[in-house]
């Protein structure tokens, strides 16, 4: 039985979603957990791969597991093993075509990001920081130039693996709420450290240190070298995944508040 599912995770004690050599994965933690449960061993594959750091609202997985516990037992059993890092928030039943990578038809993203002088304390390793107050209007105006489909080649990590580099965002919108700035992305699909590059070139462009026209000459240059640095991993969250509303899934997107709390849910497909 193929089987998706949603999950939350704190990343700052991961060394990403994917597994990796040393265990250290979200993707090793979870599939642990399913072996308790099935007593065999599954695979879970993820809608996208976060980084290291990075933190999930709404990962959206799916795995192939034995026919023999009702979706319910799933949730709680699979919690029962997991770090407390990790939550399960629900399961649900899926053809065998579903491919939670595949099937998506977008997936969201949000950057929380502090600027003021001094560094975060409670919110250390939950959001991003910038040393000063940044210019929210230039990082919205140069934001705008993003919208629609281009080559991203510049905001690409030498290691990224996709086929190609043009992508189509959807939704590039920034708000604050005193030092603190939400940055709200959605696109058909991203690249490895797209997010990360585009809130760096965000931050340079806020902090004065170049004009909003600067992020439509890097799409042009399509040269990750004159790219900005990548910024920390820290305040990025994957929201979750879009898929055809004909899987029935539940809620597959999960809004993010300020100061990292989950706010409305939205349903499958929207």
């Amino acid at each position: 039985m193929r089987i998706a599912l949603a999950l939350e995770y704190d990343g700052r004690t991961f060394c990403g979603f994917q597994s990796q050599p040393a265990r250290c994965g979200v993707q090793d933690a979870l599939e642990r957990a399913l072996r308790e449960v099935a007593q065999a061993d599954v695979v879970a594959i993820p809608a996208g791969r976060t980084d290291a750091g990075v933190h999930a609202l709404s990962q959206i997985v799916h795995a192939d597991v034995p026919q023999n516990r009702p979706l319910s037992a799933w949730v709680r059993g699979v919690n029962a093993h997991l770090p407390p890092a990790i939550a399960m928030l629900w399961a649900h039943p899926v053809p065998d075509a579903f491919h939670a990578r595949f099937a998506a038809t977008a997936r969201h993203y949000a950057y929380l990001l502090l600027a003021r002088p001094e560094r975060p304390g409670l919110m250390a390793g939950r959001v991003g920081w910038y040393h000063r107050p940044l210019d929210l209007d230039a990082m919205r105006s140069a934001a705008a130039l993003a919208l629609g489909r281009h080559d991203f080649s510049s905001f690409r990590a030498s290691g990224c693996q996709a086929k190609s580099p043009v992508k189509t965002i959807h939704r590039f919108e920034l708000s604050a709420r005193a030092d603190l700035i939400r940055i709200d992305v959605s696109a058909d699909a991203f690249l490895h450290h797209m997010v990360r590059n585009l809130v760096g070139a965000l931050v340079e462009i806020g902090a004065g240190k170049a004009a909003p026209a600067w992020l439509g000459e890097l799409l042009d240059a399509r040269d990750r070298t004159k790219g900005p640095a990548t910024f920390a991993p820290d305040g990025l969250y994957f929201c979750g995944a879009d898929y055809d509303a004909a899987y029935g899934l539940p809620a597959t997107r999960r809004e993010l508040g300020f100061g990292g709390m989950q706010g409305q849910t939205r349903l499958s497909g929207m």
